[in-house]
């Protein structure tokens, strides 16, 4: 019997590459491939990479290097938006046999299990390289996590046709695209037919769903309501100006669709919004913001913000950071402006410097730990219901309640991918709750 061939998957940046890596392992069939932790010895390394800042790719270099010492003898595959954004980068390091681009990555089972569609033995390929030009791409391929043992991430949107001034995304993703309603939902009802309890809905602007189908992400999001199989659906970053009342209210009424919200902000300044192209002014943050707790007031909502734009003044951050204390928001993803090829800012002046861009991002993590730790407190001697991870961290589990407060408990492996009912009694100085049942 020929022994199976190892393959490791590494996953950067966001959860749309998360569900799509899921989705790219399913092709390595089970009686040929063992599928193993990155950290071991295989015969296949993949690094699926994300280029949204200047430390992600970074990051994806430090990957790859790392498989290729590993073993310096395997075949290492290196996917994803980095990719996209410089091929022949990644396609000149030692060690890389595959370098594909963002529609090109769903071959890559195909190109490992069949490389004679290539004409070349796979134990000689010293470099295949398809980056496809993703600006003309039309195809949209669902994808779905089931690695985790109690929900799925799942894409249901791509690419992305704002082209913010500080954003290479549209470049790397291409242009805005998904299936229609009826086809989602087929996806979706294989997602509901496993053991996962959740299912969150990622893309790269999940609002946008449907404008090229004469369907709206509100008509998702009904037929997701009444999905059989699946106890929680969560939405994750959803564009402010797209975030409907009709959207919120669908929400609060339902209890499958969870209150927690995740809405990018990007600057709390209205010039800097301006600079930034992008398509809302700090005025309808604040509404959804108070839409969704007048009829949500235990909702969880986080809020990304980038520090150091070119041309954010210490008055315009010091304007930002009044405007984002008054929002009864629950937690910020703090991101520092980093330079991407291709994007207007390049050009902009007003360039902040590196040490200031640093005090700034740790005064807004400071706000960020305030807001979370008060959204904390006030879960206290309330009832939630809790679905328990399988993680097992120094004799305690951990579990997210519907408005994601995160809870522990001592670990019982019954309680893995169950959902019970506490009552939240503490918070931790671990960035948790305390319950009891």
């Amino acid at each position: 019997m020929t022994p199976k061939k190892r393959i490791a998957f590494h996953t950067l940046g966001c959860k749309l590459n998360f569900s799509e890596t899921s989705t790219i392992s399913r092709q390595f069939g089970i009686a040929d491939f063992e599928i193993v932790d990155f950290g071991e010895q295989a015969d296949f390394y993949v690094v699926h990479t994300c280029s949204v800042t200047a430390v992600a790719e970074k990051k994806c270099k430090t990957a790859i290097k790392q498989a290729h010492r590993r073993n310096p003898h395997a075949q290492v595959a290196v996917i994803g938006c980095a990719v996209q954004a410089n091929p022949e980068m990644f396609g000149t390091m030692e060690g890389v046999s595959w370098v594909l681009g963002n529609q090109d990555k769903f071959k890559l089972g195909e190109i490992v299990s069949n490389a004679s569609l290539f004409n070349m033995d796979i134990t000689e390929v010293h470099s295949i390289s398809l980056v496809s030009e993703i600006s003309k791409t039309k195809e949209f391929i669902p994808s779905y996590s089931i690695g985790d043992r109690t929900r799925s991430f799942f894409k249901v949107q791509d690419g992305c046709d704002y082209f913010c001034t500080y954003c290479s995304i549209p470049f790397m993703r291409g242009r805005s695209r998904c299936q229609n309603v009826e086809n989602t939902m087929k996806v979706a009802r294989e997602i509901a037919a496993t053991e996962l309890k959740e299912i969150i809905l990622t893309g790269v602007n999940i609002g946008d769903f449907g404008r090229h189908t004469n369907e709206t992400f509100l008509d998702l999001l009904k037929q997701l309501a009444i999905l059989q199989g699946i106890d929680r659906i969560r939405i994750s970053s959803i564009e402010p100006e797209l975030l409907s009342d009709d959207i919120i209210e669908l929400v609060s009424a339902s209890t499958k669709l969870l209150p927690h919200f995740h809405i990018p902000l990007q600057s709390g300044s209205d010039k800097i919004l301006m600079l930034m192209k992008r398509k809302y002014l700090r005025e309808v943050f604040a509404n959804r913001v108070m839409r969704i707790k007048e009829l949500m007031p235990d909702a969880f909502i986080a809020a990304d913000v980038i520090v150091g734009f070119p041309g954010e003044t210490s008055e315009d951050f010091e304007d930002a950071c009044a405007f984002i204390d008054s929002l009864d928001i629950t937690f910020l993803h703090v991101f520092t402006y980093s330079e991407r090829p291709g994007t207007k800012a390049l050009m902009m002046d007003g360039k902040v410097d590196e040490r200031e861009k640093r005090r700034r991002s740790q005064r807004l993590h400071q706000i960020s730990e305030s807001k979370k730790h008060e959204f904390y407190s006030r879960q206290i001697g309330k009832s939630a219901e809790v679905l328990w991870e399988s993680d097992n961290i120094k004799g305690f589990m951990h579990g997210f309640t519907g408005n994601y407060v995160k809870v522990r408990t001592p670990f019982d492996p019954l309680l893995i991918n169950q959902i019970t009912a506490v009552k939240i009694t503490d918070v931790n100085d671990d960035d948790t709750c305390s319950v009891k049942f």
